[in-house]
């Protein structure tokens, strides 16, 4: 099992700004959940995995709802709690991750977002917003720590979309970049992703 002592530390210690939504925080019954349910992801998933898929931020339709990168409603397993009011079933990327790594050959990659808290719009947290460069700087260390946990030196980085990979420069991790899903990226993200599991 891996240790995420550093990584939650790490977490717990990202500023959130007024229309930024921390979704692992303690305090809260949603914000427990969504931490259980990420530490039974990384739990199920970490042990064995050799590349960390890292995207820009948690969307409203998914990770926002169930903890779980790339995971929608639709696609959260048994495994998991349940969340009582999700705020939607589905999510377009969700779909397009989970159906891509169905056929996967080999340990699973672990999913991550640079930002690691929900932006939004403000007043509305069901919209999404790009994280601001200072927000990327200050969820990178959670990606570092999330790489130490799995082993940095055996784990390949893969930067889900360009502003991803140039988050990630910025924290000094070179990564190759794939396409995002989003916006019609479906069919080349699903094939650069495929062709890295070749």
């Amino acid at each position: 099992m891996i240790d995420l002592a550093g990584f939650w530390a790490a977490l717990d210690a990202v500023p959130v700004a007024d229309d930024a939504e921390a979704l692992y925080g303690v305090s809260t019954e949603d914000g427990r959940l969504r931490r259980e349910n990420l530490t039974r992801y990384l739990s199920l998933v970490g042990d064995q995995a050799d590349m960390l898929l890292v995207a820009e931020a948690p969307g409203w339709r998914g990770m926002t709802n169930t903890g779980v990168p790339f995971t929608s409603m639709r696609e959260l397993g048994s495994a998991y709690l349940v969340p009582p009011e999700p705020t939607a079933p589905w999510e377009a990327s969700s779909r397009v991750v989970q159906a891509a790594l169905a056929d996967w050959n080999g340990p699973l990659p672990v999913a991550w977002a640079i930002f690691p808290h929900h932006p939004f719009a403000a007043p509305d947290r069901l919209t999404n917003r790009t994280p601001r460069p200072s927000e990327v700087r200050d969820g990178a260390p959670v990606a570092l720590a999330l790489l130490e946990a799995l082993g940095a030196s055996d784990v390949r980085v893969v930067a889900v979309g360009r502003k991803a990979q140039g988050a990630l420069a910025l924290a000094g991790i070179d990564a190759i970049a794939v396409r995002h899903p989003a916006q019609g990226g479906a069919k080349q993200f699903t094939e650069q992703l495929l062709a890295l599991n070749a």
